[in-house]
């Protein structure tokens, strides 16, 4: 199938004729399920691309970060974004990287440069983002089957060990704190509702404002997920919770190939059928719970992720200078108008 027809509809207009992106637009490509081969007759086209930031938001007064269209569920990142997003293994965004020619809607000369030079992202960084990711997927998981029958004080010890592997992270992204400046312990709760609760000793000094909203955000968003989890449908929910296992399963593919290969390999040719057939609920028992052998699967490719993340080929940091260089030259034809 031509994916590129797609474009040609009248309700994806917004990407010729917004000044953000027209002649700007290096790469589009699909993204979600057919992206990965785990469509199905309900699945809906989902687009992700990447623009080049105009001569005024690089040189000027203006800034551009992403454009989003709900209607048509495009979204559409500027360069310097994105190649901050890969930089950092964002697995939402490295995936855009390692799509099945045909999955690319359309593709400019920098595009592709960007396509030819995407080992340059990768890093060691991929262990946290994805081990991350999939962390937090499966506890999220765990947590949503839970209904009531796990305690209190154990989705205590969930949201915990979430709001833990996110903060691993800020002392990359944030300004550093030093060690134990932000401590986080369960403890006896005072919420009358509670057994445990999570408990904070912060004290930092001289620290940023607007670093520290959006630690305090990214926080509060995890604990506001799974309160969202506590609260089923159990229909409607089921289905959401069978892509969670398919998607969880996917990362630890994803990851591996990263690590092991150096590889970007988005869609699931060989493992197709089993992504199918978690998403099916074929690994989901009658009461809504996930069968024993799904849980073995997790274990076995956690088990491989292990091993992948101690025998990488990949460097512990990009390459920063080479990164910087390519960008350069990106930017250096915007600001000579030679696009």
């Amino acid at each position: 199938m031509d994916y590129s027809k797609i474009l040609k509809g009248k309700e994806y207009e917004f990407i010729n004729t917004n000044e953000h992106l027209g002649k700007h637009v290096i790469l589009l490509g699909l993204a979600g399920s057919y992206s990965y081969g785990t469509n199905n007759e309900n699945s809906d086209i989902d687009v992700r691309g990447v623009t080049l930031n105009r001569k005024s938001d690089l040189i000027g007064m203006t800034e551009f970060e992403q454009y989003v269209d709900d209607t048509t569920d495009t979204t559409i990142y500027s360069f310097r974004k994105m190649v901050n997003l890969l930089l950092s293994c964002n697995p939402n965004t490295i995936e855009l990287l390692g799509l099945n020619p045909e999955h690319y809607m359309f593709l400019s000369d920098i595009g592709q440069e960007l396509l030819d030079n995407k080992r340059l992202f990768l890093s060691q960084r991929a262990i946290q983002s994805f081990g991350g990711y999939a962390d937090a997927q499966l506890r999220r998981l765990q947590n949503a089957l839970a209904r009531d029958a796990y305690p209190q004080s154990e989705k205590e010890q969930h949201i915990f060990n979430s709001v833990k592997n996110a903060m691993y992270d800020f002392k990359r992204r944030y300004e550093i704190f030093e060690e134990g400046a932000v401590k986080l312990y369960i403890d006896e709760a005072t919420n009358k509702e509670f057994d445990k609760e999570i408990f904070m000793d912060i004290q930092l000094n001289h620290y940023p404002l607007r670093d520290y909203k959006s630690m305090w955000v990214e926080m509060n968003n995890i604990v506001k997920d799974y309160d969202k989890l506590g609260k089923r449908n159990k229909k409607k929910d089921d289905n959401h919770l069978n892509k969670h296992a398919m998607h969880l399963v996917r990362l630890f593919m994803m990851a591996i190939d990263i690590l092991e290969k150096g590889e970007i390999n988005t869609y699931r040719k060989e493992e197709q059928n089993l992504l199918v057939s978690i998403r099916k609920g074929e690994y989901q028992k009658e009461d809504g719970t996930f069968c024993e052998e799904f849980y073995d699967l997790v274990a076995e490719y956690e088990k491989k992720l292990d091993y992948a993340t101690k025998h990488t080929i990949l460097p512990e940091e990009p390459d920063m200078e080479r990164v910087q260089e390519f960008v350069m030259a990106v930017n250096e034809r915007v600001v000579r108008d030679e696009i």
